[in-house]
Formats: structure tokens, C-alpha cells, sequence
């Protein structure tokens, strides 16, 4: 069972926490973690682009000239792909990029995603992480005095608004809740910071 310090906002040692060796020390399966990012960065995708057949652009009904005779090669319309302004010949159509993960593979994604922020030393456990008022230089001094690095991902035990918005100024900084944390958004980033209730949570669900 993997132990790890708690601090402050300040950045001083307050106590010690034990983390569940099921969610924070798992061993790292990194085609599990492909699978998942590949599988989240999909399901973003609209799926909306289109392209014009030549049956649906407009113009072309009649026929250019006569079929034998010109010597021009046989021409039934002039929105023919091969003809300037014609169609798409097997161009991109409305599609559903979404694939699904069965509720294993995310767990275990999830897991292996979180035991590798502790593996490296890039996951902060904060004893609260609160704020009564915008105030976005707050929240750059807490992120000093913990030693994040640029892309940071806050995970909040729930929603506060103060801390969310006070977060929204600061380039690569991203805030979360722990029943909205996404591997995707775990692995890209260089420091994760959990508020201490925000890890019971977790465990309370996963293990």
C-alpha cells in the first residue's frame, strides 16, 4: 500500500496518507492506457464533415456535347469528379467515430493511469484545496508551493466555483471532479493534484 505525504496549500507537510494499492500501486498496462486514449480522443470527434456526390451538386443535367464525333472523350455531365466545381468521389460523409469500452478495460485504465502519476512522483495530495473569493494569483501560489509543473489537473472533491474559475486564467492549468476525471486528461498532464477528500472518494468507488 503506497504512502504518500499530504500537504498544504502553502506547500508544508501536513500529515500522511496511505493510498489503496488496488487504484494507486496497480501494475501499468500501457496498451490499456492506448486503448482508452484512443478510445476517449474518437468519442470527441463530431463526425460532421461532408463532402458534395456529384448527384448533389447543383448544375450538370445537361450533357456537354454529343457522344461520338467531337473528339473529345465522352462526356455524360459536367459535375463529374474529374470536372472542375463536380463532385466528391468518394469524399468524407457524416459518421459516428464513438467507440465503446467495456466497464473492465476503464477500470483498469483508470487505474493503471493514476499508479503511474504516484510511479513517477507527479500526483500531489493537497489536505484541502479551497477559496473564498476569484482570485486567480491564489491559485498560482499554491501551484508554486507544490512544485507543479506547466499542465497541471486539479481534481476537487466537488464543485467550487471559486477554484474553478480562479484556475481558468492559468495557461495549462485544468480543474476536475473526482466522478468526472477521464484517463485521457490523467496522462496528459505533468502534475496531478488530488484534494485529500477528492482520493477518499476514488477509493470509495474504484476499490
Amino acid at each position: 500500500m503506497p504512502n504518500m505525504k499530504v500537504v498544504n496549500m502553502a506547500g508544508k507537510e501536513v500529515g500522511e496518507i496511505a493510498l489503496s494499492a488496488k487504484v494507486f500501486g496497480a501494475d501499468v498496462n500501457e496498451a490499456v492506457l492506448h486503448t482508452a486514449v484512443r478510445a476517449f480522443l474518437m468519442n470527441q470527434r463530431q463526425g460532421t464533415q461532408s463532402t458534395l456526390t456529384r448527384s448533389e451538386v447543383s448544375g450538370g443535367g445537361k450533357k456537354p456535347w454529343k457522344q461520338k464525333g467531337t473528339g473529345h472523350a465522352r462526356q455524360g455531365s459536367t459535375r463529374s469528379p474529374q470536372w472542375t466545381h463536380g463532385g466528391i468521389a468518394l469524399g468524407p460523409k457524416p459518421r459516428s467515430y464513438r467507440v465503446s469500452l467495456n466497464k473492465g478495460l476503464k477500470r483498469a485504465a483508470m487505474f493503471s493511469a493514476l499508479s503511474s502519476k504516484v510511479e513517477a512522483n507527479e500526483m500531489v495530495v493537497i489536505d484541502a484545496i479551497t477559496a473564498t473569493e476569484y482570485k486567480t494569483k491564489a491559485m498560482v501560489e499554491m501551484l508554486a508551493a507544490v512544485g507543479a509543473a506547466k499542465k497541471a489537473l486539479i481534481v476537487l472533491p466537488e464543485v467550487n466555483e471559486f477554484v474553478i474559475k480562479s484556475c481558468d486564467n492559468i495557461e495549462g492549468v485544468k480543474t476536475t471532479q473526482w466522478n468526472t476525471i477521464n484517463v485521457y486528461d490523467i496522462l496528459n498532464c505533468d502534475t496531478l493534484i488530488v484534494a485529500k477528500d477528492a482520493v477518499a472518494k476514488i477509493e470509495e468507488v474504484y476499490a
